[in-house]
């Protein structure tokens, strides 16, 4: 599992206290480290301890409060404190960020603004370099042009591939709501569905969401589509939000194979996502859909800039459009290339048995773990010494290259 991030909490109110504990204790990737009563002790605390982070509720005397704060920040700028008040005054809010705070939260606190907080004082360096260090999620939706192109087959796979390094903790979501077959794909008979968690959405922990998972042995764990189909449509855009959250606290990665209806619920996917992968093959209704989907994606910018272009089933014959006349006619980079081994994946389809398992030396699964090491950089995006990517050309007509034919 990901790295923990290790927080201390002072409120002399034992019920609040005991409600943000019971919070805590929900979320795998935070360690409750220390929990103190008294503000006049909570700098010896924390000496001691060295956490990560500092939780400090101002309510019980925020003049107090507010001065160790000040305190915190000037002795400890290794550890960030946050501060939690029923109060949401203006002036009380300013000055715990002008003492120093990090983040302002409301009592109770949501467990969603919590994670929140968390992953701003990621993005903004951390509380302290090193060890405990908090790894961020990187979330990939994994979109097909059409039917049959090989978005699902890419999802799973890519998933068992990134959880074989032991630092990565990978969840898979099927989004495709009426068919989608993930669960093929595993061989696993899960007992929960995402339509489980959507029904619970408003008491939604992390225990709870945890309980819905199963895990594969390859170590992905899978959030199947619901078992019936007039279930299919009963999950909005709110709730998947809800649930991707929860997941992206305690994941290293989290797949989402979306449908091809690109409804509002695809959509909100690829929003929240950091890239997205767009499954085509090189036959011209594929490449039209490609343009097509571009299009509208370009409406936009910032879901557009996320899209990587994914050539599945490179070779698969002689009549294929090729790579050159793909990129002319799409008009953007091709981010990868997966080459055609029709049998191995019907074999490993049928079986139930993801390709890292199935087949580890085969071309077709070395392209996927390839692809898989790009997702545990830093960034996702590819460098310039790799060969799937060519330079970006002008886009030309959708059917241009028909005139010279395919080569």
């Amino acid at each position: 599992m990901k790295s923990v991030v290790r927080l201390a909490i002072v409120d002399p109110n034992d019920a609040s206290r005991a409600s943000v504990k019971n919070m805590l204790l929900g979320i795998d990737m935070v360690w409750l480290e220390a929990e103190c009563s008294r503000y006049e002790f909570f700098a010896d605390v924390l000496s001691q301890t060295q956490p990560d982070i500092a939780l400090v509720s101002l309510d019980a005397d925020p003049t107090k409060a507010l001065a160790l704060v000040a305190r915190l920040t000037q002795d400890m700028p290794g550890c960030a404190v946050l501060t939690m008040s029923q109060s949401q005054e203006g002036s009380l809010i300013l000055q715990a960020m002008r003492n120093g705070a990090r983040e302002f939260l409301a009592y109770p606190p949501q467990l969603e603004d919590f994670l929140a907080a968390l992953d701003r004082i990621k993005q903004q360096g951390g509380a302290r370099e090193g060890e405990g260090k908090v790894r961020a999620c990187q979330m990939i939706t994994v979109a097909g042009v059409g039917g049959g192109v090989g978005s699902t087959s890419l999802a799973i796979n890519l998933a068992c591939c990134l959880a074989q390094n032991e630092k990565n903790a990978v969840a898979v979501i099927d989004l495709d709501l009426a068919l989608g077959d993930a669960d093929v794909w595993l061989d696993i008979i899960p007992d929960y569905t995402i339509q489980d968690v959507a029904e619970n959405i408003t008491r939604l922990d992390y225990s709870l969401l945890k309980r819905s998972l199963t895990k594969h042995d390859c170590g992905a764990f899978l959030l199947p589509r619901p078992t019936q189909m007039e279930d299919s449509s009963s999950i909005n855009p709110e709730e998947l939000r809800r649930i991707a959250a929860l997941l992206k606290a305690t994941f290293t990665h989290l797949v989402i194979d979306i449908s091809k209806s690109y409804g509002a619920l695809d959509q909100a996917a690829m929003e929240v996502s950091d890239s997205v992968l767009l499954v085509t093959q090189l036959d011209l209704p594929s490449l039209r859909n490609v343009v097509r989907l571009m299009q509208y994606f370009d409406q936009n910018e910032k879901l557009a800039e996320k899209i990587e272009v994914v050539v599945n089933r490179v070779g698969l014959d002689d009549n294929q459009i090729s790579v050159s006349k793909a990129l002319e006619t799409i008009g953007r980079e091709i981010y990868w290339e997966i080459p055609n081994d029709y049998p191995t994946m019907v074999e490993s389809r049928n079986n139930g048995i993801p390709l890292i398992t199935q087949a580890p030396k085969a071309k077709l699964t070395r392209s996927i773990v390839d692809l898989a090491k790009k997702f545990d950089q830093p960034s996702p995006k590819l460098d310039t010494t790799t060969s799937a990517a060519e330079p970006k050309k002008k886009s030309k007509s959708l059917f241009g290259f028909l005139g010279s034919g395919a080569k």
